[in-house]
């Protein structure tokens, strides 16, 4: 059974996906249902996911698909491409599928010069559970090239094990002076915190340790080729 909020969204989704080709937005998803929060839709989501009314496909924008309906008719599945719509039923493919999980896109961190990061309101992207081990995670996007001689670039995105201690050598998400988010190579020197780039362009950064805060380690990433 469902509940009634999870009943109306699936069936807006449909909707929407029948009228204009494309999920809508998490941002209409909680006007059509009149919720407060965006992270309201994102439950809603993952409990259609985990049920198996919904889909969600990796690495495309608005990427959910509607499996099944209330009545249980089962649904082709749109391939979000120019390809032919598929059924996914019990396929490999369907089967990868339900292994996604969700993950709280958080915003842009910088791989160069810090900017400021961590987005109150977030978008959320689906990664295979294989990429993520115990704890809470989220994704960042990269922007600068300060860390390409580690294998991260500029466009990137990363996943980061969320916490506020790290070692020495491990790349991590540092907020500096309470505002300046940077994803950077954590050092310990003479009493101080050495953020250093994976880039020989890029001086480090040597900071006391009251300026610094451990804000996750990095665990993997993701890269699109266009």
């Amino acid at each position: 059974m469902l509940t009634k909020k999870q009943r109306e969204l699936l069936v807006y989704i449909h909707e929407q996906l029948k009228k204009d080709g494309v999920a809508p937005s998490f941002e209409e998803m909680k006007d059509a249902l009149d919720l407060k929060s965006k992270s309201g839709i994102h439950r809603l989501i993952t409990s259609l996911v985990e049920r198996g009314y919904l889909q969600r496909l990796p690495n495309r924008a608005r990427a959910i698909d509607v499996v099944r309906l209330p009545d249980d008719k089962t649904l082709a599945l749109r391939e979000q491409s120019s390809g032919p719509a598929i059924s996914m039923g019990t396929t490999t493919a369907g089967n990868y599928l339900h292994d996604l999980i969700s993950l709280p896109l958080a915003g842009k961190i910088a791989a160069g010069t810090p900017i400021e990061a961590i987005q109150n309101d977030t978008d959320f992207i689906s990664i295979p559970s294989s990429m993520v081990g115990k704890g809470e995670h989220y994704a960042l996007l990269i922007e600068g090239d300060s860390m390409i001689d580690a294998g991260i670039h500029h466009g990137d995105t990363v996943i980061v094990r969320k916490t506020n201690q790290a070692r020495d050598g491990q790349i991590v998400v540092a907020l500096v002076d309470g505002h300046e988010a940077t994803l950077k190579t954590l050092q310990h020197k003479n009493g101080n915190v050495v953020l250093r780039a994976e880039n020989p362009a890029y001086e480090p950064r040597i900071l006391t340790p009251d300026r610094v805060t451990v804000q996750g380690v990095l665990t993997s990433l993701l890269r699109s080729y266009h």
